[in-house]
């Protein structure tokens, strides 16, 4: 007995770590990585969150559920091609001069699933949130046969035309959670020194999409895929029925079978042109503003060893960092023995006002 509770406090009281960095020592980061905090004190979770399947069903079931957050309006857009995507606004209240996040969601993100992250930038910031949601996720009807797992670019820009429209004295910033970063690299890489974005954050990110799915692990890739077809295939079966062996991808079982099946829906003629058209690695050494990536390495989801090949680059690169940690799971990051705040929004949001003042003061 008295061995079990000593042990429980040395969990309680466990030491954060610090996490691991990496980066061109020459570049723009020196100074960032001396202004961050969070990155001189380290990260230790919420002690009973230390198994990492554990913190990410309190993350996926519970702390969604939890958040509380009222969107000020939901828009509705009609891309070029008759698509419908839709920016969720939350701070329109706040001035004109106001910098706004643009938030890219997870792979079945929905305007409540998103909430929390939405509240997070929001209160540790002070500044406007754009959540822009891609085509048939949540309530928004498919009004065109086309899906995308990541997102399409295109639609990403126009959704950013209107952003502009709307405020255009707010500076940009950017942050991706998940599947959003695989778009948010993707879009930076494509567009690198004509996009608007000042700076942006990528949290969990895959990186080579084409190889990422098989490293995931495997109970969550078939649950992932059955929500999936349930929520894309299924629910739009009449919109599907157009296209040819739509109904082979009902018979997927894994991430990787379904991201292989599914190029056509995502308006492509085979695999290997969707893949060089949206794979956010061949456009990964183009971007040009500066850019954080975190990473956990106990996450079952975007495994660790997706980093392994691009640590090599990723050191040579001057607007680059990538900070993993050896907890956190995907995208929790749970800090706090009740009361649990995420540490990685935390990080985000000190990350790009400290870009503002650094864009603001050049």
């Amino acid at each position: 007995m008295i061995k079990n509770i000593s042990s429980l406090k040395s969990v309680v009281k466990s030491k954060p770590e610090l996490p691991m960095l990496y980066y061109k020592k020459d570049g723009v980061f020196n100074d960032t990585v001396v202004a961050l905090e969070q990155l001189q004190q380290g990260y230790s979770p919420t002690p009973w969150l230390r198994n990492n399947h554990i913190h990410l069903m309190f993350f996926d079931i519970i702390k969604k559920k939890l958040a509380h957050l009222e969107y000020d309006y939901i828009e509705q857009l009609t891309m070029v091609d008759g698509g419908t995507t839709a920016i969720a606004w939350f701070g329109l209240d706040l001035s004109e001069g106001t910098p706004t996040i643009v938030l890219l969601h997870t792979v079945t993100g929905t305007f409540n699933s998103m909430r929390e992250i939405v509240h997070d930038l929001n209160f540790y910031t002070g500044w406007r949130v754009a959540l822009c949601m891609r085509r048939g996720h949540d309530r928004l009807p498919l009004t065109v046969p086309k899906i995308n797992l990541f997102g399409s670019t295109q639609d990403l820009k126009e959704q950013i035309v209107c952003i502009q429209e709307k405020f255009p004295d707010s500076d940009l910033y950017a942050v991706g959670s998940s599947a959003g970063t695989g778009l948010l690299i993707r879009y930076l890489g494509e567009e690198a020194e004509k996009t608007p974005i000042k700076a942006a954050f990528a949290l969990c990110p895959g990186y080579d999409t084409e190889i990422g799915f098989n490293n995931i692990h495997p109970i969550y890739s078939k649950i992932m895929t059955k929500k999936l077809i349930r929520k894309f295939i299924l629910a739009h079966q009449e919109t599907w029925q157009q296209i040819p062996q739509w109904e082979d991808i009902l018979g997927t079982k894994s991430l990787a079978e379904f991201e292989k099946a599914y190029f056509k829906m995502a308006g492509f003629s085979d695999y290997g042109s969707y893949a060089e058209a949206t794979n956010p690695i061949y456009t990964f050494k183009n971007i040009k503003i500066p850019l954080m990536i975190l990473n956990s390495e106990d996450d079952p989801i975007c495994h660790i060893k997706n980093f392994e090949p691009y640590k090599k680059i990723i050191v040579k690169m001057p607007n680059i960092i990538v900070v993993t940690t050896k907890k956190g799971s995907h995208c929790g990051f749970y800090e706090g023995l009740f009361k649990t705040k995420s540490w990685a929004t935390r990080l985000m949001s000190e990350f790009l006002l400290h870009q503002e003042k650094s864009y603001n003061n050049n």
